[in-house]
């Protein structure tokens, strides 16, 4: 969604600009592009190879680029550290890269055997192997159904436990797809494909660090900077929509409270009341993209900030009011209580 992520970011020459997930460059390519000479992109990504890429790709930009081997939970410390107050626009592509799913030794896909690994950051100290093999058997069910919205989770939680320790991707995929009976294997992707996502989340505290991020992020961008994330899964998606609503609104107080006692400000204004999706010719280009939405929001301005006090609405008010979902608990792996929910996993 390279176009979508130009136009919607409002790329302009001389602006300043982040890409927090930038993996081998690509946008961050593009955006220098428009940006240069006068502007400037930091690039952030926890995963050292991938900068390794990007620093050769990006080279020619010379002092244009900096990049930066972090998690993009620290984005707004990282943007003080380039001696920046505030960014003009944020991308965030989210998920394992290509870099990351086409390299065996990283143990991201199945499609060819290698370590049980996952880690985007290899200096942290546990892979998904640590999981599989030392979780028990109620957490690790609780993990997939979470992460995976795995509904043959019990099933293949017990079959884990049962064949463990695995050290290869190839051997796990194996004994989930055993584990799931045939006539219930998912039409177009591996029977695998939700169980991997889960560890895969989980290995990396995803959700944890989107969480985290995106209140850092629009506290870096400068008044009417753009926010444009990309997420491949609901759960990333969810995130996303209601930090956005929550932050777009005044109060935060309960409904019906006499008074505000929040002191709630908007922080953010919704561009686009529905995510954005990949074109056909996209997704036939590249099939990986047929799950991408993408979100965008705007820092408030000072001016939008008088109209709310004001009682004026700024913010799209078609936006329907949402209250958030419970999201997956991540520390400890452990499932919300929720009877409804344990029924519609399958024994």
């Amino acid at each position: 969604m390279l176009d979508e992520v130009l136009a919607w970011l409002d790329v302009r020459p001389g602006g300043t600009y982040v890409d927090a997930t930038v993996g081998a460059g690509g946008h961050a390519e593009a955006i220098l592009e428009r940006i240069a000479p006068a502007g400037r992109l930091i690039g952030i990504d926890r995963d050292a190879e991938a900068l390794a890429v990007a620093e050769r790709r990006l080279a020619r930009y010379g002092a244009a680029v900096t990049l930066r081997h972090a998690n993009y939970s620290a984005i707004r410390a990282v943007v003080a550290e380039a001696g920046l107050e505030a960014v003009n626009g944020i991308v965030m592509d989210l998920g394992a890269s290509s870099l990351q799913l086409e390299e065996p030794l990283r143990g991201f896909s199945f499609a060819r055997p290698g370590p049980l690994d996952m880690r985007m950051d290899r200096t942290q100290p546990h892979c998904a192997a640590d999981l599989v093999n030392s979780l028990p058997e109620d957490q690790l069910r609780g993990l997939l159904w979470a992460y995976g919205e795995e509904r043959w989770a019990r099933r293949i939680a017990r079959a884990i436990v049962q064949r463990r320790p695995f050290g290869t991707t190839d051997e796990l995929a194996s004994v989930v797809g055993a584990a799931i009976p045939r006539r219930a294997w998912p039409r177009g992707i591996h029977p695998a494909t939700r169980t991997f996502q889960a560890l895969r989340i989980a290995t990396n505290r995803e959700l944890e660090a989107l969480e985290q991020a995106l209140p850092e992020a629009v506290g870096a961008l400068r008044g009417g900077g753009r926010l444009c994330v990309i997420t491949f899964h609901s759960l990333e998606d969810r995130i996303v929509k209601h930090t956005y609503l929550r932050l777009s609104r005044d109060c935060t107080c309960p409904p019906g409270s006499p008074q505000c006692v929040c002191n709630g400000r908007r922080l953010l204004r919704v561009l686009t009341r529905r995510p954005l999706t990949p074109s056909l010719s996209e997704i036939a280009a590249n099939p990986r993209s047929r799950s991408a939405k993408m979100r965008v929001a705007e820092r408030a301005t000072d001016q939008t900030e008088r109209a709310s006090e004001a009682g004026q609405s700024s913010a799209d008010t078609t936006l329907p009011s949402v209250v958030p979902d419970v999201l997956p608990p991540a520390p400890g792996f452990r499932r919300r209580s929720s009877s409804s929910s344990q029924a519609r996993q399958r024994s």
